[in-house]
């Protein structure tokens, strides 16, 4: 089975208007181990907020996830204004007895009344949760589409560049496998020439100048761990081409592809292969970096 490779990194958003009601819903995520879900939605709403993560949930496996919900009646009717009439009654009241007491002039007007705000109450349009419930589910699934759509983008463009940079490196650890068994005949060389600088014209004991050989050539083999590399590199193609959640396998692989490189470098004792060794270190810090923007 073969599945997309997604980032971790996305924005999802989708706007729709629903029973005289304008519903926006934003999810964006970004790197994290696991699954984390955050929500920023009005207090009235917060009962949406469990079905919001299980339907993200259902299409995120890691991530640091945020849903923003906003809800705006457009209806005209959001907000009914009454009258408390007893509050209103034992006010004005009141007034008139200040007035009276005071000897002030009993002018009440409608203007002074509206200062106190408790002479009204304020109640707002009732939504049928239901209704609203099924509204917000709708865009949420327009917004988590367009979310998933853009993390699938961002993933197509990673794996073509680990998949750039692993090739890269089989290039270079195929240097290293034609220099190896160079370098062996090059101390061999050395041996020979220092010998004979030592000893002059006597006559050099070839297995001696051997045992030396291969003593240094068993030093610096490094034909096990350039296999093992090459394994690595192409169980990490494997994994990129079959998708879907390979983040942790990922960075396990990458952390295997370092132990072998680090292991060539203490072992071969050449500057070509050391040079080459510093640069496939570089790439797999590249793909390292990359690898953890991969869900």
């Amino acid at each position: 089975m073969f599945n997309t490779v997604t980032s971790m990194t996305g924005f999802g958003r989708a706007k729709e208007s629903i029973d005289d009601l304008d519903i926006t819903v934003e999810i964006k995520s970004v790197n994290h181990r696991y699954f984390e879900f955050y929500s920023r939605t009005p207090r009235a709403y917060m009962f949406l907020d469990e079905k919001l993560k299980t339907l993200c949930q259902q299409k995120i496996s890691r991530g640091k996830v945020e849903v923003a919900l906003l809800i705006e009646d457009v209806s005209g009717k959001s907000i009914e204004l009454s009258i408390n009439e007893s509050y209103a009654d034992a006010y004005i009241d009141a007034l008139h007895k200040l007035a009276k007491k005071y000897r002030l002039k009993d002018d009440i007007r409608a203007s002074v009344l509206a200062g106190n705000s408790d002479i009204f109450v304020m109640k707002r349009r009732d939504i049928d949760e239901q209704v609203l419930t099924k509204g917000v589910m709708a865009v949420a699934n327009v917004a988590l589409n367009n979310f998933i759509n853009m993390r699938a983008a961002e993933g197509e463009r990673l794996v073509n560049d680990i998949k750039s940079r692993a090739t890269y490196i089989l290039g270079k650890v195929s240097f290293i496998e034609e220099r190896s068994p160079q370098t062996v005949k090059e101390h061999r060389e050395k041996i020979e020439q220092k010998i004979r600088e030592l000893i002059g014209d006597v006559h050099i004991d070839e297995q001696r100048l051997l045992t030396e050989t291969a003593i240094f050539a068993d030093k610096i083999a490094v034909a096990e761990e350039t296999v093992r590399l090459r394994s690595h590199i192409g169980e990490l193609f494997s994994l990129l081409d079959v998708g879907g959640a390979i983040g942790r396998k990922l960075d396990f692989i990458v952390q295997e592809m370092n132990r072998e490189t680090n292991t060539i470098g203490s072992k071969a004792q050449d500057i070509e292969i050391a040079k080459v060794v510093v640069d496939i270190k570089s790439e797999i810090e590249k793909i390292r970096e990359q690898i953890q923007n991969i869900e």
